[in-house]
């Protein structure tokens, strides 16, 4: 079953509510770091190819989250498509923290304040475990593609761009 963290975060809640099996990974974060993913991926010896962010965009003037792995960027173009919209653009920082209830580097797609329409990466399916954001810079949680595309109700999309 899922491992608690002491006072958990709205992420682990949300994964524990839901009775996921998930893994946390603690590591020491940098505050001088620009590429918080990257950082986690190293932090944590993991392959950055199954280590995940969590980016806010508006895909025609509708708040939406795209999860790409750390070493892609979200391409915009696609995530539109994937959402049936025609125009992304991302997301203003202060935008995404108010509507997550996160900061940036540390924004989860899980337990987000509100549901966005939200998009997984096809290759997040290529790994038996991804690994997202817990909630908090520092703090990344562990889990099957498959539970991670349930409990945020994700579509999978290609949406890298490399």
């Amino acid at each position: 079953m899922a491992k608690k963290s002491s006072g958990g975060t709205p992420a682990t809640v949300a994964l524990t509510r839901a009775g996921v099996a998930f893994t946390l990974h603690d590591y020491a974060h940098d505050p001088r770091v620009q590429s918080y993913g990257l950082e986690a991926a190293e932090a944590l010896g993991l392959d950055p190819a199954c280590v995940f962010k969590t980016l806010l965009a508006t895909v025609d003037q509708r708040l939406a989250v795209g999860i790409v792995p750390v070493s892609a960027q979200l391409d915009l173009k696609a995530l539109a498509r994937a959402l049936g919209g025609s125009r992304a653009e991302m997301a203003d920082k202060a935008a995404a923290e108010r509507a997550t209830g996160y900061v940036v580097g540390g924004i989860s797609p899980l337990g987000q304040k509100r549901a966005h329409p939200t998009v997984v990466d096809a290759t997040a399916l290529d790994h038996a475990v991804v690994y997202v954001s817990a909630g908090r810079r520092g703090l990344d949680v562990g889990l099957s593609p498959a539970d991670l595309v349930s409990v945020t109700s994700a579509t999978v999309a290609a949406i890298s761009r490399w």
